[in-house]
């Protein structure tokens, strides 16, 4: 009966390890199907790299599509082109037999489609990017058009004055001239001494209407002059020809921006790239080196230890606009109303009279004798830390 009962449980034990075989045999298939999908979706990923890379498809497309219709046409391809992952058979092509040809024709139709849309949304955003382009350059080149014609336009007006003027004296003169020798001897004296007291009348009334209309038309001399607007710095580089310059593209608000040229070597370049700043706009443009300049910036400077404020060591600060101005925002001071000029004419020297009557206060806030930097209803520019210093 233990005899029995022993060779029952070696039964039992044996049967119990051929279970363990067996499920040692399953885990094993399973590995092995794991690995075999593994190696398919890295064949896969080859296929669609290189097909990519061939111009046959388009990142977007995915591998169900080609798998369904178009491995066929790519296969043939990878056979001609002897890449070396297609070298050996690919994952499913065993199925490619059954690919109708009119389907994959079809398929591979789609996908010349798809390159050739690809290359003409190239064309059009390259186009769009020359156009975009081109715009700014013209809006550049009417403003330069425009300003050189206000130019012209003075000089003609002021070609006719002088022109009006000189044959004006020249008549009065050729009058005197005629009327002299047709004098008659008796009563020359009496119309001389006439003819003297009537001159000297009319000369008394010219001087006294000329003082007058000089008082009348003398222009005023003060900051509301300069056409003092805030500005952002959208492009900074260096000047081509000189080290110490910058040039700088300032969106005013207007169109396009203006190039402006300025020496602010003290201040690093990544600083000026998208702050905001005070510019003197209604100045005439300057060529600079070879750069046309459309506008000066303002900034507070204070002189170095040795008391000189023109030497490269002099401190040099930004006038900071209020937090919510914007390109464009004029500057204006409320003692001091009325409209800039168009353009201040360098012969009258404007600036250079009212530059030293700019300063910051002990505050820091930027003053025209007295009276701060406004932008209405936004608030006051000054400098971040120089205070009783000049403005240039």
């Amino acid at each position: 009966e233990r005899e029995r009962e022993r060779e029952g449980e070696r039964g039992r034990e044996r049967e119990r390890e051929r279970e363990r075989e067996r499920e040692r045999e399953r885990e094993r298939e399973r590995e092995g199907e794991r690995e075999r999908e593994r190696e398919r979706g890295r064949g896969r990923e080859e296929d669609i790299d290189w097909g990519i890379e061939r111009g046959v498809l388009t990142p977007d497309v995915s591998w169900s599509v080609l798998s369904n219709a178009s491995v066929t046409s790519l296969s043939t391809m990878a056979e001609n082109n002897n890449p070396p992952h297609h070298r050996h058979s690919i994952p499913g092509m065993s199925a490619l037999g059954k690919l109708d040809p009119k389907e994959s024709e079809m398929i591979m139709e789609y996908f010349r489609t798809q390159v050739l849309l690809l290359k003409d949304k190239e064309l059009l955003q390259k186009t769009v990017r020359e156009e975009k382009k081109l715009l700014v350059e013209n809006a550049k080149l009417k403003k330069d058009i425009s300003e050189l014609k206000i130019i012209l336009t003075e000089k003609q007006q002021k070609k006719k004055a002088k022109a009006a003027a000189s044959s004006k004296c020249s008549a009065q003169g050729s009058t005197a001239a005629l009327s002299a020798p047709g004098t008659n001897p008796k009563t020359a004296p009496v119309r001389e001494r006439d003819g003297r007291r009537r001159r000297g009348d009319r000369k008394g009334r010219r001087e006294r209407t000329n003082s007058e209309s000089a008082l009348e038309e003398e222009p005023r001399m003060d900051v509301s002059r300069l056409d003092l607007r805030i500005g952002r710095i959208v492009g900074v580089r260096y000047h081509p020809l000189a080290g110490a310059l910058y040039v700088q593209e300032v969106d005013l608000g207007e169109p396009a921006p203006r190039t402006v040229v300025s020496a602010l070597r003290h201040i690093p370049k990544e600083q000026l790239q998208g702050r905001l700043a005070v510019l003197l706009c209604n100045v005439r443009p300057c060529r600079v080196k070879g750069v046309v300049s459309t506008a000066m910036v303002l900034c507070g400077s204070a002189p170095n230890a040795h008391g000189n404020d023109n030497d490269d060591d002099a401190q040099v600060e930004f006038l900071e606009p209020p937090t919510n101005a914007v390109p464009g925002d004029r500057v204006t001071f409320y003692d001091y109303p009325g409209e800039p000029d168009r353009e201040l004419i360098p012969r009258e020297r404007v600036l250079e009279q009212i530059l030293p009557d700019l300063q910051t206060d002990s505050r820091g806030v930027a003053t025209y004798r007295g009276v701060g930097f406004e932008v209405r209803g936004k608030g006051l520019c000054r400098a971040p830390t120089l205070t009783n210093s000049s403005i240039k």
